[in-house]
């Protein structure tokens, strides 16, 4: 591991290099919405996603912090539910090296992001009930046929990370 320092927070996660972040529009009517959450001519060819998922989180739960050697998520936060977006750039060559941003996506706020390789991200529920996130990442889980290893560097178990999420307490929020 890099020896991280933080040198500054901001609330907007697109001031790490090479994140970006969108704003999601709600397309509503009487029969309901609808949320656009991928297009393939919005996204370098590299980051397109070759699996997708949803996760639900449970309310006051984390998952992270952790990052990847090679894989770029592509995550959509739509709700239900909200969430606290963590993101820290450990990339030792990078102009942002040291940057810590936080900012609220989900229902009161739909937003795709995209975090590379290196940049260590955390999410945390902060509803009242179970969330969902999307991800598209663009590689698979576990390589093809779930055959090699898992590319993730997990940092919630390491008592001595510089990556903290406040409040948490193993993988629960704290009362």
């Amino acid at each position: 591991m890099s020896s991280f320092t933080l040198r500054a927070t901001s609330a907007d996660p697109a001031a790490i290099a090479d994140v970006t972040y969108k704003k999601l529009g709600r397309h509503a009517d009487a029969r309901g919405w609808l949320v656009e959450i991928y297009r393939e001519d919005e996204l370098d060819g590299d980051l397109h996603p070759v699996m997708a998922y949803v996760s639900q989180t449970q309310s006051g739960v984390a998952r992270g912090p952790h990052e990847h050697v090679d894989q770029t998520d592509y995550f959509a936060f739509i709700g239900p539910g909200d969430f606290e977006l963590l993101l820290w750039d450990a990339r030792e060559g990078s102009p942002t090296f040291g940057l810590h941003t936080r900012t609220i996506c989900g229902a009161s706020n739909p937003a795709a992001v995209t975090i590379p390789p290196g940049v260590v991200h955390a999410y945390r529920n902060t509803s009242d009930g179970p969330g969902w996130v999307f991800n598209g990442p663009n590689r698979l889980y576990a390589g093809p046929g779930k055959k090699e290893k898992v590319d993730e560097i997990r940092h919630e178990c390491d008592a001595k990370s510089p990556f903290r999420i406040a409040g948490v307490v193993g993988l629960r929020a704290s009362a």
